[in-house]
């Protein structure tokens, strides 16, 4: 299967030690020299160990590997300590992988009479607020990819309409393609759109008419670079995170059909089928056409 895992550049890497303590999966470990991945299986593909190699050596790549196991994984860490084990659990909330933090704690509390530590320490220390909200798990890479959902604030039982300027819609971030995680809890059973970059600034309505309830992914396929990308994740969406339906939004240009083009191929070459709408905006912000296809 195509996922996300580290990528060592051998001609880079001196071996200096420091990306280990920060995979607390314990997939890197130093040999002949020169960190290495020990196992896909281990690999989360969060990048903790980005912000640790001081040569830049790790990168995240996309490419066929086993399927991450978070049982496996909190198997090989439990032995490490709790302060390992709470590093690893924070790890995976600050990433908004919530799934496989409950699989990590449904094993320790299946297992919890065997644990070289108290259970109720980690699920006191799970429970204390996170210092500060934008702060980055792996300490390095780029901030603004970091993955976080959006948590949006009660309805009132009486709303106003709304005016184009109302609320925002967005329930995650990243939104562009090319750095969005398919793997990510946040789009598993979602209703998704995948939305040309020029639709949310044309059509004043978007947030309400389109994005309502949704995750989102925004591409341009005239200008993105690396698009072959583009294709594969969408088949992952669909067969892996089991999206429920996917909505594109493309704006009536010609050069936005190759958007369309591609979700069509992704949905034809997935082993699921999911139903797929089409939605073209005008570039006075007005829907020309809404079907399903």
């Amino acid at each position: 299967m195509l996922r996300e895992v580290v990528h060592i550049d051998e001609s880079l890497c001196d071996g200096c030690g420091e990306c280990v303590p920060a995979c607390h999966e314990g997939a890197l470990q130093i040999i002949d020299g020169k960190a290495r991945l020990i196992s896909d299986l281990l690999c989360d593909g969060l990048g903790a160990c980005l912000g640790h190699c001081p040569q830049g050596a790790i990168t995240i790549e996309e490419r066929e590997a086993e399927p991450y196991d978070e049982v496996k994984v909190i198997q090989l860490i439990i032995p490490q300590g709790i302060n390992t084990v709470i590093a690893h659990l924070k790890h995976l909330r600050d990433h908004n992988e919530i799934q496989f933090m409950k699989q990590a704690m449904q094993y320790m509390q299946a297992n919890r009479e065997s644990l070289p530590f108290n259970l109720d320490d980690i699920i006191r220390e799970m429970h204390k607020p996170k210092m500060g909200t934008m702060q980055h798990a792996h300490g390095g890479g780029c901030p603004g990819s970091a993955e976080r959902s959006i948590q949006k604030p009660q309805a009132p039982a009486f709303t106003p309409v709304q005016t184009a300027g109302g609320l925002s819609e967005l329930r995650q971030w990243p939104v562009q393609m090319h750095l969005i995680n398919p793997a990510s809890s946040m789009f598993t059973g979602s209703d998704m759109v995948l939305a040309a970059d020029c639709a949310a600034f044309a059509m004043g309505d978007f947030h309400n008419r389109i994005l309502k309830g949704k995750t989102l992914a925004i591409a341009c396929p005239k200008l993105d670079q690396g698009q072959e990308n583009y294709l594969s994740k969408v088949m992952r969406l669909i067969d892996e995170a089991k999206i429920n339906t996917l909505t594109v939004v493309i704006m009536e240009v010609p050069c936005c059909s190759g958007l369309l083009q591609m979700a069509r191929a992704a949905v034809a070459q997935s082993s699921r089928k999911i139903p797929l709408k089409m939605m073209k905006i005008s570039v006075e912000g007005q829907v020309l056409t809404e079907e399903w296809v």
